[in-house]
């Protein structure tokens, strides 16, 4: 029964990560809002991981495509956890 009370916060908190994810993408579009409190948090918590990304994903033009595969690599991560998750539950079960 705790597997069910687990996977909705897990699921969760990879959402609202992807989520402020979209919200740091789309704030370069307005540097004026990189520079508020938001911004910076967003700043802080999301470049770690796209920094990653943007090392070994050169931009296309004027695009830089690293977040869409940083966010769809998040999502394959989300659903690896999801299935390791369940086999470590039912093995202990």
């Amino acid at each position: 029964m705790m597997l069910y009370t687990v996977l909705p916060y897990v699921s969760k908190a990879f959402d609202i990560y992807s989520l402020m994810l979209v919200a740091y993408v789309l704030m370069s579009w307005v540097p004026a809002v990189q520079t508020s409190a938001v911004g910076r948090f967003l700043q802080k918590v999301c470049e770690p991981y796209l920094g990653i990304f943007r090392k070994f994903i050169p931009p296309i033009g004027m695009i830089d495509i690293s977040p869409i595969v940083a966010i769809f690599l998040l999502n394959f991560i989300k659903a690896g956890l999801f299935i390791v998750i369940q086999k470590v539950y039912f093995m202990f079960m």
